[in-house]
């Protein structure tokens, strides 16, 4: 008799967000026969009036079929945004594959590795930060072998090691001024208009996490006990940093001039941008200054990189195609919205939802909002992929309350930005665990008392953005 094998468990995974997408779409679709259609009255400008609305009193309902029709529209639609994020991604492709980035780390590490432990860790800290505020991607999962590493020579736990790698560029890549372009441009607000606010904003939360990271290093360094992995197994009187490992912190002795130029290059180009329109006034030009500065800066790049002229054109095809499906993403996005335009039900949809709001102080909405995308961003980590989802929500919800769309920018911004960091859904945060041999579990326990203030301090923030009258700066 054969032996019966132990059937494995079923575990969920979420269905590829094509589906998720296409599904949404139809659910948009069936929703048009069933939603009663209607619409809020406007001015003379075109301006939603929010306490103006009323009910057609017949349906208007878009079929399956148009909602396919409609695709090509969407895409057309979208296609500055489309067209500006493939470029970017291009230019962020050939800037990666020359190694400066890379090059940057290890020269730090190296420079750091002497000084005071505090000092150490809080400048390797504030060195992610940036680094995931400014070219943050998954890529920088790439990152946690040397916060291993690194955490081994000090004797720190795993955790720790997540703490100054990944947990420290997903704090940038949530809250940096520059991550939420995409949302910018589907919202229709100046792109990088509210840079000052968000990198203070960056800043602000980067010396909070540093806090919450020095604190469980003093904790565990008075009693190793206290360590969320002394239970499985962790010991500091057991680390030992072999010599492969010491080479990885030795390799990097000195910042060459190819490395700086490149960093000069990549980083002025978000100077460049900010500065244009308030030098200028021009703020129509946005779109095409972006994707003339990002083909510029990859061949700058390349070439000082000491790529070929086929090596820069080959690196540029790969972050093209690293970014097609984001692209398409957001023309669906613009179907959804068509599709509820002309059934007229993106009104009635937005009426319902903000009516309990109405005589509410406007903060209570902005909030509200964040509270929203952190729901939907616990599910579906991607900030693109809620922004395809919600902003066709989110846009007439703050046109409704006169809301400035800023505000529901950085409202996406707070709530999209803190759930990376608990979410199991994203491959950045559970394959870091993975490469730092901590069980989800244990990090998630590290972890979410942390979130939770952040997202607390967000609601201030918001709050004190709504109330003070903050539109962009």
């Amino acid at each position: 008799m054969g032996v019966n094998k132990p059937e494995k468990k079923q575990t969920f995974k979420m269905p590829h967000l094509f589906w998720i997408m296409i599904g949404l779409l139809l659910v948009a679709s069936l929703l048009t026969y069933v939603i009663p259609a209607g619409e809020f009255g406007k001015d003379a400008n075109g301006t939603i009036i929010g306490t103006e609305f009323s009910y057609l009193g017949y349906q208007t309902p878009v079929s399956p079929w148009k909602m396919f029709m409609l695709v090509l529209q969407g895409m057309i639609n979208s296609g500055a945004v489309i067209w500006t994020v493939l470029v970017m991604g291009a230019m962020t492709a050939v800037v990666m594959a020359t190694g400066a980035i890379d090059e940057l780390l290890n020269w730090a590490i190296y420079k750091l590795k002497d000084k005071n432990e505090n000092i150490l860790i809080s400048i390797m800290f504030i060195l992610m930060v940036y680094l995931g505020g400014f070219g943050g991607s998954d890529a920088l999962i790439a990152v946690v072998p040397i916060g291993v590493v690194f955490c081994k020579k000090l004797k720190l736990d795993p955790i720790c090691a997540i703490g100054v790698s990944t947990y420290a560029t997903l704090i940038g890549f949530g809250t940096g001024p520059t991550k939420q372009f995409i949302t910018q441009m589907m919202m229709d607000v100046p792109v990088y208009g509210a840079f000052f606010t968000m990198f203070i904003s960056m800043n602000f939360f980067m010396v909070i996490g540093l806090i919450f990271l020095l604190r469980y290093v003093k904790k565990i360094r008075k009693d190793p006990t206290k360590s969320l992995m002394w239970s499985e197994g962790w010991n500091p009187a057991n680390m030992v940093v072999s010599k492969e490992e010491e080479e990885m912190l030795n390799k990097g002795t000195k910042l060459s001039l190819r490395t700086i130029l490149i960093l000069v290059v990549f980083l002025g180009q978000y100077i460049i941008v900010v500065a244009y329109p308030l030098l200028t006034g021009d703020t129509g030009s946005i779109l095409y200054l972006m994707v003339a500065l990002s083909l510029l800066v990859s061949i700058i790049t390349g070439f000082l990189g000491g790529f070929s002229f086929d090596r820069i054109g080959d690196e540029i095809v790969k972050g093209l195609q690293s970014m097609v499906f984001v692209g398409f993403v957001i023309g669906l996005a613009m179907v959804m919205s068509l599709v509820m335009t002309e059934g007229h039900i993106i009104h009635t949809i937005v009426y319902v939802l903000s009516r309990p709001l109405m005589d509410l102080p406007r903060a209570v909405a902005g909030i509200g909002m964040t509270v929203i995308v952190a729901l939907v961003g616990f599910i579906i980590p991607s900030a693109t992929s809620k922004a395809a989802i919600l902003v066709p929500i989110i846009k007439p919800i703050s046109d409704a309350l006169n809301l400035d769309p800023n505000l529901a920018v950085q409202a996406f911004q707070y709530g999209d930005g803190f759930t990376h960091l608990i979410t199991p859904f994203l491959g950045w945060m559970i394959g870091s665990c993975i490469m730092a041999g901590v069980p989800f579990t244990k990090w998630f326990q590290w972890v979410i008392p942390k979130v939770i203030v952040f997202i607390a301090i967000s609601f201030g923030i918001m709050y004190f953005l709504t109330e003070s009258g903050w539109t962009a700066f």
